[in-house]
């Protein structure tokens, strides 16, 4: 029996995904010692770090409408050259604003065009049957990046020193550039073939500029509250998640006395676990209602994160390893039910919506990451930045519910459809 092509092309897309994701968790092991070594302060660090975290979710959009213009090979690849670049040029920097150009800026834009935009736009291209699932195990791609990259990081960081796992990322996005210009391609008819599940699909190419095309996307969904709700939710999941949890997890323990490669290993296993949660909750996206998984996955985040203050000691504690078990489960297990109520409620203009949501997500990781900087520098400790994130994804829960009736109420899920298809045109 033969291989339909579009799991060839799915392979190739995880393996930039994880690759994007590996690199994205590099400046939590890189804090404590640029700190040690420079001085800088937790705020001047978590600067560079939000900026990037902005970057990674402003460049999606783009990316998305990009993709569509020029086609994901050229844009992956172009984005795993920026990401080495950036990386390898920071083991010459010596002041903390060359920080913000390198991972701010150039490791920003380059993981931001490989972000989950790309699996929306893999999926709606290539799968029509099993597209819940493959986003699942697409999206885990970013936790299994985290769970293979981050130990190495944390361990090159301690022992040869963080130059050295600097220098590794940029040898890793190198390594993918040909994989991705060979074996990836942009349509399934480029290679003679049809999606998966679905019929022969005539391709055209928006001949508008992409950054038109991507705010006239934004402009037109933006008329809607399911836009919003949508947006607000993922900026706190954003908060809760890469903002706080990916960036300070690691100093957060070390402050408790725990090594640094031990924190480093627990924000792994959390990897290992979202693995688990993210595909299954593409396979309820396809059976459940997904703003109700929404809410349910941001109540029981909220709920651990209030709790986690109390767990951090210098070693590992059983009730530790629940939480990181728990919280893997419902890392990431968010973006199938997003990009699926995208997708229902916009139509073909649903992948650039989700870049827009997205770019939410980052900004709302960027507030957290240098605020818990701030916190941690004027405070002595983190606690109250655990305390509001879990109570902000609270609220996430209850925009998350309010949905379907915002998307009703605005005309539909057709109505958003149209209405972003005909703004496409417009322009």
């Amino acid at each position: 029996m033969r291989v339909h092509r579009a799991w060839l092309v799915a392979g190739v897309a995880f393996v930039a995904i994880l690759g994007a994701a590996g690199f994205r968790a590099t400046p939590g092991v890189l804090i404590t010692p640029l700190h040690e070594e420079f001085d800088w302060s937790t705020g001047e660090i978590s600067l560079a770090v939000s900026i990037n975290l902005v970057l990674y979710g402003l460049t999606a959009p783009f990316a998305a409408a990009l993709m569509d213009r020029f086609g994901m090979r050229r844009v992956v690849a172009a984005a795993l050259t920026l990401v080495a670049l950036g990386s390898g040029l920071t083991v010459f920097m010596g002041a903390s604003w060359q920080l913000v150009l390198c991972w701010g800026v150039l490791v920003g834009l380059g993981t931001g065009s490989m972000a989950l935009v790309f699996v929306a736009t893999v999926t709606d291209r290539w799968f029509v049957r099993h597209r819940g699932i493959v986003t699942g195990v697409l999206t885990a791609a970013g936790a299994t990046g985290q769970l293979v990259f981050l130990p190495v990081l944390a361990w090159l960081a301690e022992g040869p020193g963080w130059r050295v796992a600097s220098l590794t990322v940029t040898a890793a996005a190198l390594i993918v550039v040909p994989l991705v210009w060979v074996f990836l391609r942009d349509h399934p008819s480029d290679v003679g073939t049809t999606p998966l599940g679905g019929p022969a699909v005539v391709v055209r190419r928006p001949t508008a500029n992409a950054a038109v095309r991507a705010l006239a996307v934004l402009r037109s969904a933006g008329r809607t509250r399911a836009f919003w709700f949508l947006a607000g939710g993922f900026a706190i999941c954003g908060a809760s998640t890469n903002g706080l949890v990916g960036t300070h997890f690691i100093p957060a323990a070390h402050d408790h006395g725990m090594p640094q490669a031990t924190a480093a290993g627990l924000l792994a296993l959390v990897g290992i676990f979202d693995v688990v949660g993210t595909v299954a909750s593409g396979w309820l996206s396809d059976k459940v209602d997904p703003k109700v998984l929404l809410g349910v996955y941001y109540v029981l985040r909220g709920l651990s994160l209030m709790v986690l203050p109390g767990l951090f000691a210098a070693t590992t504690e059983p009730s530790m390893l629940l939480f990181i078990i728990f919280y893997g489960l419902d890392w990431v297990a968010t973006v199938p039910p997003t990009v699926a109520l995208c997708r229902k409620i916009y139509g073909a203009d649903g992948s650039v919506v989700f870049g827009w949501v997205f770019a939410s997500h980052q900004v709302g990781a960027a507030v957290a990451a240098i605020g818990a900087g701030l916190t941690r520098d004027h405070l002595g400790a983190y606690d109250l930045a655990w305390y509001a994130a879990g109570a902000l994804c609270l609220l996430a829960a209850v925009m998350s519910l309010a949905v379907r009736h915002a998307g009703s109420h605005d005309g539909a899920p057709a109505g958003g459809q149209d209405r972003t298809r005909d703004a496409s045109r417009a322009h």
